[in-house]
């Protein structure tokens, strides 16, 4: 406890049976109140070395991946009472002793989310991380760092501590359940305006140690390209401000056309109706389209008869104000 706010270790173990009982016995044993270990449904003795310990132990019966293991692990720490929530890989990779740093920067209140860097003071290499992870992790955080206008030192470290009020206020249970899970809460954070901070924290990279091969490799860098893209344009979303919002209508209506418009508003009321199965929205926004344009002629043709209004006019009439409501009515994958 630190700063009288408890503080919970959480541990997503895989197959950690060599290397569990070394970190938890590195831990900062006289300011950690709780331990929990989640075992995601591993084949050697993880369980029973935890168990052997004294440590509360959660068994996946079916393995959920790595983002799902941490679902398991913040929800069960925010259900104890947990106020500062640090994960640690029972791997020993990183070097559990930096638990007391990165916890006493959320009990100080300056920080929601604290990062161990393997980036911060260059030990990286020399602590055994292979060249090519070392150029890809700067490649895709140089990346980051301009698209969302950020200035971490590394986005894809599986050290971290969070504050309750951080993971109570974050969609994290809509996160994958891949190992993107771990970019995607930080480009949440990002979009959100949380305070992130971060401590350089030494790594160990042995044969034990947990380590995701190439081709796992190749699709997590597509995730985080995919998950700062979209993290880029959810900080566009004007669904605050009615002013920005009418700037991207006429946007939206200057590129497409106001016929095309409608190719905007079908998909998301027949979404919001009949739910997200593409099977079901693709031939009923066809339908839909077409049913909502003939309306809109007619009525164009009879409104001020003998006199015709250009379509566009009416088609703009009924989709700007469904428009303006979808844009504040939804806060999508990175609303707050």
């Amino acid at each position: 406890m630190l700063h009288g706010r408890k503080i919970v270790v959480v541990m997503p173990a895989y197959h950690a049976g060599r290397t569990l009982a070394a970190t938890w016995r590195d831990l900062p044993h006289d300011i950690v109140d709780e331990v929990i270990v989640v075992d995601d449904s591993s084949h050697d003795d993880t369980v029973a070395v935890a168990r052997s310990l004294g440590l509360d132990v959660i068994i996946h019966p079916r393995n959920v991946g790595y983002g799902g293991n941490q679902k398991t692990c913040y929800a069960e720490a925010l259900v104890r009472g947990a106020e500062i929530i640090v994960m640690v890989h029972p791997d020993y990779q990183y070097d559990p002793r930096m638990v007391t740093a990165m916890a006493a920067m959320i009990a100080s209140g300056v920080y929601d989310l604290v990062l161990g860097s393997r980036m911060v003071g260059g030990g990286a290499l020399d602590g055994g991380m292979p060249l090519w992870k070392y150029v890809a992790n700067r490649a895709l955080t140089s990346f980051q760092n301009v698209v969302l206008r950020a200035h971490l030192s590394e986005y894809h470290t599986g050290y971290r501590a969070f504050s309750r009020a951080f993971l109570d206020r974050l969609p994290w249970q809509s996160n994958s359940d891949d190992y993107v899970f771990d970019n995607q809460i930080l480009a949440q954070a990002i979009v959100g305006g949380f305070r992130i901070g971060e401590v350089s924290v030494p790594t160990r990279y042995h044969d034990d140690a947990s380590s995701i091969t190439f081709a796992r490799s190749v699709r997590y860098g597509v995730g985080v390209v995919r998950t700062t893209l979209r993290a880029a344009l959810a900080r566009l979303r004007p669904s605050r401000d009615p002013m920005f919002a009418a700037l991207l209508t006429s946007i939206s209506v200057s590129v497409a056309g106001l016929i095309g418009f409608v190719g905007l508003i079908v998909p998301h009321m027949i979404r919001l109706i009949f739910g997200a199965d593409h099977r079901t929205i693709f031939p009923l926004t066809f339908f839909s389209g077409g049913i909502f344009l003939i309306l809109c002629d007619a009525a164009a043709r009879t409104i001020i008869a003998p006199a015709e209004l250009p379509v566009g006019i009416v088609t703009s009439l009924v989709g700007v104000p469904i428009f303006l409501y979808l844009i504040r009515s939804e806060t999508g994958d990175y609303g707050l």
